[in-house]
């Protein structure tokens, strides 16, 4: 799976220029406003989000602190602010990188491959009975055993905890995992559910939560850790 980034930039040259050069190795969206990018955060899990800190609605450091969730998708910066305040800011927000403008792209292009990376690694999930990783697909059992659920089941279970605190839809998950065009029933969704909860031990369903006529939820309390 190609990995999702989001450019959050308000200078239209600069953001077509790294929307473009991304495409090469990612999937990448782009937009110029806070507000889009809110939008886009609600509706996609991206693994990076590269944010510039001024934004003609506010700013990087507002999407930044509207994170949540056990997974929480990288960000590094971009500003024309290059001073020491504005740096401290940034990291102590959590940010993974802080590029001072004007920057050469290919240093960019660099720290982003550094920032994937380290995302990849930190992708497990930590439950009583198991561990999940998310990245290779597979859940770790207490007892040493290893399962390799199906990979859509996986990720099914992948967008649920990216979404955690809201219910994701079948409609949804069909639409982010098969595509908007797949005629899959919604029944098909369920036994992956079922599947899923089986292999995490999840008799009571309080990991996977249904909510009747609408979906399903991650609804483990403490989120799991990143490791």
């Amino acid at each position: 799976m190609s990995k999702r980034i989001l450019v959050v930039e308000d200078d239209m040259t600069l953001g077509a220029v790294l929307k473009e050069r991304l495409l090469t190795d990612y999937s990448v969206d782009w937009v110029s406003t806070r507000k889009e990018a809110l939008e886009k955060i609600s509706a996609t899990a991206y693994d990076l989000l590269i944010l510039d800190v001024g934004l003609p609605d506010g700013s990087g450091f507002d999407i930044a602190k509207s994170l949540s969730g056990p997974i929480k998708p990288s960000f590094l910066f971009l500003t024309a602010q290059g001073d020491a305040e504005t740096r401290l800011a940034g990291y102590e927000i959590g940010a993974e990188e802080f590029i001072p403008k004007p920057f050469h792209l290919k240093e960019l292009l660099i720290r982003v491959q550094h920032v994937l990376k380290a995302h990849v690694a930190s992708q497990k999930i930590e439950l009583p009975n198991c561990s999940i990783d998310l990245q290779g697909f597979a859940v770790h059992h207490k007892s040493g055993n290893i399962e390799y659920p199906p990979v859509k089941d996986m990720m099914i279970l992948k967008l649920l905890v990216e979404q955690a605190g809201r219910v994701v839809s079948r409609d949804e998950i069909i639409n982010r995992i098969w595509g908007e065009n797949k005629d899959l029933s919604p029944r098909s969704i369920d036994n992956a559910i079922a599947r899923l909860r089986s292999v995490l031990a999840d008799q009571d369903e309080t990991m996977i939560r249904s909510v009747r006529g609408v979906g399903y939820q991650w609804g483990f309390q403490n989120g799991g850790s990143n490791e």
